[in-house]
């Protein structure tokens, strides 16, 4: 068939079954952009490049498909690199399409170039610049294959002008052949053996999981497992629906912010069997004093994980998909009865947890973080997704919203990107149309892609935005609270900031909470209305996220509150 190569590129998405595209337009890229007008090609316009990545990022977590960005060439691709490195950090599958200049300006200094590949190369999974449209549909059937398949991640495709505008005979490859990447990841089953009989073993053992399973869709596996095993559980903040909130023996998520219970737990089991988690420093504190008295197993896709931070001493390399069902079944074939030679040590996790369990203290009439993001969870229904930004409210929202499900908590755990949190709400939406969004975010990461307020509004995505207002960088504030003297160094926001006035501005309803008793009276009655809506609400300012361990800290070395 013959065509131009931006007929190509879209040609190519619809076959890998891309329904939903998102963008800013730019000169070297105004063919593409005009074949998108003829082809009625599903397309969300942001209001900048970077809500555009976030967006499609957003849209891959929350459906398992790979998300896809448009943008120009230089500062539109250069305005990519956050949420590119946002996606790479937390293994989400991204193709991101960028116009390149033409052929004979390329290495120039040409108007509005830059190396796309050069930048992204320590940032995406894979890269390409094409040059030549024949090459364009091989270009873009791997690029799809390698973000979606192994360890997901992001692929950058930077496509030179004039390869839009060229025609050629356009056929679609129908096999991905890659020298040294298969994409299967089976492993050796006596890794798995070796495993079993570490467990079998074991008399104080505590899974331990992360985002890998949410990447992988083994939930339910791990569920089993854990069944079968009878032993108390802990995640990553990547790991947060794998096991239902409230599952008999999960603790919670550990770390930095992580529960009394799952910490303590990590610090005094024998066994701590790893799943689909790479131990990053918020996990594992002080890294040479984690998990004592711990023999560690490590389920882990990527080689490079494996010894990386934590040394392991059994390890399972391959896809969970290969490796939980066969783990499954050869500890069903076991005969060790699992849940009565755990009993006890579940029964004391347990009791440890119940200890110091995420609580706050309610005085006066000021809200609560974690009593409003508690509230919200409690009047959400179990399909729904919850997004945050970055800092406080993330950790509250971490320690108090109640994920039932994978895919139900989308936040950027590696980089910690501010402003990640609203087009990624958006683009989850968009995913799961027949799902509820809710987005917490705080007073400085809302300002940060504010401007997609307009977009949803544009779009009318039902997203309700939960701004927990404290005019404080609030994470920052609470280190310079408790390690520098409470010097509030450049953190905090005393501008005139007016969010529901914003919110209208850009055509959305706004509404503001003060008071403890408006989350009886009026939130319920907001989140219950149709359509987007943004809800700014007045939290202290000095209210800190406890536990903490502070940096350099073991994990028993919480900051508990008081101290």
């Amino acid at each position: 068939m013959r065509m131009n190569g931006a007929q190509a590129v879209l040609e190519s998405l619809k076959k890998e079954g891309v329904d939903i595209v998102f963008g800013y337009p730019g000169g070297v890229v105004l063919k593409l952009y005009d074949e998108v007008y003829k082809m009625n090609f599903p397309h969300i316009l942001t209001g900048h490049e970077q809500g555009a990545v976030h967006a499609a990022d957003g849209y891959a977590r929350a459906s398992g498909k790979v998300g896809v960005v448009f943008a120009t060439s230089g500062p539109g691709a250069a305005n990519l690199i956050t949420g590119i490195a946002t996606a790479n950090m937390d293994s989400v599958p991204l193709v991101c399409i960028t116009g390149q200049v033409a052929n004979p300006a390329i290495g120039k200094d040409s108007f509005q170039e830059v190396d796309v590949c050069g930048i992204t190369t320590p940032i995406t999974k894979h890269n390409y610049l094409v040059k030549d449209v024949r090459e364009l549909p091989r270009v873009i059937k791997e690029a799809f294959f390698i973000a979606r398949t192994g360890r997901p991640g992001p692929v950058s495709v930077d496509v030179a002008a004039d390869v839009f505008n060229t025609e050629f005979d356009y056929e679609y490859p129908e096999t991905v052949k890659l020298r040294g990447y298969t994409g299967d990841y089976t492993g050796d089953a006596a890794e798995i053996d070796a495993a079993v009989a570490a467990m079998e073993e074991a008399k104080k053992p505590l899974v331990f999981f992360g985002g890998g399973v949410t990447s992988s869709g083994t939930s339910e596996e791990l569920r089993a497992i854990v069944e079968r095993l009878g032993v108390p559980s802990t995640s990553t903040i990547m790991g947060l629906g794998c096991m239902a909130s409230g599952a008999k023996g999960y603790l919670g998520f550990a770390g930095m912010h992580g529960s009394y219970g799952a910490n303590m737990a990590i610090q005094s089991c024998d066994l701590l069997l790893c799943i689909g988690m790479r131990f990053s420093d918020r996990v594992t504190g002080r890294v040479a004093e984690f998990a004592p008295r711990a023999r560690i197993v490590h389920f882990e896709l990527d080689p490079a994980e494996v010894n990386k931070n934590v040394h392991a001493d059994y390890r399972v390399l391959g896809d969970l998909r290969w490796s939980l069902p066969l783990f499954k079944e050869k500890l069903l074939a076991s005969h060790t009865d699992f849940a009565a030679k755990h009993e006890e040590w579940l029964r004391h996790t347990l009791q440890v947890a119940e200890e110091h369990p995420f609580s706050y203290q309610e005085d006066g009439e000021s809200i609560k973080p974690g009593a409003l993001i508690r509230k919200i969870s409690a009047l959400m229904d179990e399909d729904t997704i919850a997004v945050t930004d970055v800092g406080q409210h993330q950790m509250w929202a971490a320690q108090f919203y109640e994920a039932r499900k994978p895919r139900q908590f989308l936040t950027s755990g590696g980089l910690g990107t501010m402003g990640y949190g609203l087009p990624a709400a958006m683009g989850a939406k968009l995913a799961c149309p027949d799902k509820k969004v809710v987005l917490f975010t705080g007073d400085g990461s809302i300002m940060m892609n504010c401007q997609e307020f307009a977009t949803i509004a544009d779009h009318d995505v039902d997203v309700k935005t939960v701004i927990l207002e404290n005019h404080l960088l609030g994470m920052v504030g609470q280190w310079q609270r408790l390690f520098y003297h409470h010097h509030y160094s450049a953190s905090e926001l005393k501008g005139k900031r007016d969010f529901v006035k914003l919110a209208e501005a850009m055509g959305l309803k706004g509404y503001r909470l003060t008071k403890q008793e408006e989350l009886e009276t009026v939130l319920p009655k907001i989140l219950a209305e149709p359509g987007p809506a943004v809800i700014d609400c007045i939290v202290p300012q000095e209210e800190n996220v406890l536990p903490m361990v502070p940096g350099g800290k073991r994990l028993d070395q919480m900051v508990l509150g008081g101290e």
